[in-house]
């Protein structure tokens, strides 16, 4: 049987970058790991470094029969490379290092390619395996060599392995939340909304729904994050406004006159904001999904989702009933957050119980109290006549998978400006002194613009 000559039975073909994420997801991804350990010889690997580190996770998987952590991989990597030379040694520790800082792109791709390449490998030797056994007529050994080759690297995770993951349970799981700007909320649910879960705000109509996630979403982009703000009930324009006057403190009827101010405060963020508008019901999840994979062929990865809000979405599939459409709409939400590995923050209307309620509560929540189950965190704005006019209101804590809820904090609320201050109980500054401080930051505007 003769291949062509010109065929690669390495990696080299593929290039640096791809053996390096492949070598990544080796470590990291112990399903896949089990795949190519069962294909994979290392000699594939075109770099002697790369060589040498996925040995060191293959012996270690044989000699303890667990998949190496992080941590166990750092010893490894000190104690196990011995037998290298100094330079191998160093290439092998400055790969480490880079792969810490950095995220595989494309894993489909890169795991498919590797598999596919490797099984053809397996495939090839076991015909040429079968050619002395067809000249002896063995056709049920030649019939065992193939289905055994074709057999290999096959999908075989079960999910998590109890034995084999045992290093997973003991590592510190990384949430990367992101900052509410409510220090008090903040350390109620352990930095903010982590990766991959769903906030939700619960408020009844012109309580200040909008606001609240502009404001979430402003924190991020203070912070240097992307955010990715979907609105489906005003313009993309309006919302951006929005984000002007909370970023700035300027009055939103005032962002015309201090537009060059402005525009000098935004263009020093390092973060970035995409406002992307679709008309009250004409999008459902799947149109946020698609309009996320084109931001990923232009390399705009989101660090924050919002949208404004989930109750306008229509759901991928027709129900009978609105409460089950509504469900499925938020638990669609969360799956792209998880997809996307970002927080996702939305919003939910109250029913009527709640237009002028002193707290609100779950039992609130519009048509489908099971929205509430697949949130991670849930807050309610409740805002009476009396506290509009006094820029007061409450916000009262009504899930949190990370701590405690059922708690009330006072909060001062200005919309003209979008400035939202979750108020301590102990040196809670009054709706007054924060009012002043608001005037203060115009006046100093004024000034400003006057020079």
């Amino acid at each position: 049987m003769n291949f062509s000559e010109a065929e690669k039975s390495d990696f080299s073909q593929f290039g640096k970058s791809f053996q390096e994420n492949l070598c990544q997801l080796i470590l990291q991804d112990r399903a896949f790991s089990d795949q190519m350990r069962e294909v994979m010889d290392v000699n594939f690997l075109e770099l002697g470094y790369l060589r040498a580190f996925v040995t060191l996770v293959f012996e270690y998987r044989e000699e303890y029969k667990v998949h190496p952590s992080l941590n166990i991989m750092t010893t490894l990597l000190r104690t196990h490379l011995n037998n290298e030379n100094e330079l191998i040694q160093k290439q092998v520790r400055d790969y480490y290092v880079r792969l810490m800082k950095t995220e595989v792109q494309d894993v489909e791709f890169i795991k498919k390619t590797s598999l596919d390449f490797c099984k053809k490998q397996i495939l090839k030797e076991a015909i040429l395996k079968s050619v002395p056994l067809l000249q002896k007529s063995s056709f049920e050994d030649i019939q065992a060599l193939i289905n055994n080759a074709m057999k290999l690297g096959m999908d075989n995770d079960v999910g998590y392995d109890y034995l084999k993951d045992f290093e997973k349970r003991f590592l510190i799981t990384t949430r990367n939340p992101r900052t509410t700007g409510w220090k008090v909320i903040d350390d109620l649910c352990k930095g903010g909304l982590g990766s991959g879960e769903l906030g939700v705000v619960i408020a009844p109509t012109g309580a200040g729904k909008t606001h609240a996630l502009v404001h979430l979403g402003s924190q991020a982009v203070k912070e240097g994050k992307t955010v990715i703000h979907y609105t489906l009930e005003l313009a993309d324009t309006t919302i951006a406004s929005r984000y002007d006057s909370c970023i700035t403190g300027v009055p939103l009827k005032d962002l015309h006159i201090f537009k060059e101010q402005i525009y000098e405060t935004v263009h020093d963020l390092e973060g970035a904001l995409f406002v992307k508008e679709y008309p009250t019901k004409s999008a459902r999840p799947d149109t946020i999904r698609a309009h996320l994979e084109k931001m990923a062929l232009r390399g705009i990865s989101p660090d924050l989702l919002i949208v404004d809000y989930g109750d306008l979405l229509r759901p991928n599939t027709r129900n009978s009933e609105k409460r089950h459409e509504l469900e499925s709409i938020y638990e669609e939400l969360r799956s792209i957050a998880q997809e996307y590995k970002c927080p996702c923050w939305t919003a939910s209307q109250t029913n009527r119980s709640g237009l002028n309620a002193d707290v609100i509560t779950m039992e609130s929540i519009s048509e489908a109290f099971s929205k509430c189950f697949v949130a991670d965190f849930i807050f309610s704005l409740s805002r009476t006549t009396e506290d509009k006019a006094a820029n007061k209101g409450k916000i009262f804590i009504a899930k949190n998978r990370h701590g405690p809820d059922g708690l009330i904090y006072e909060i001062f609320m200005d919309t003209s400006c979008v400035k939202i201050d979750v108020l301590q109980e102990t040196t809670a500054p009054t709706a007054k002194e924060q009012g002043e401080k608001i005037k203060n930051i115009y006046k100093n505007m004024k000034k400003e613009r006057g020079k």
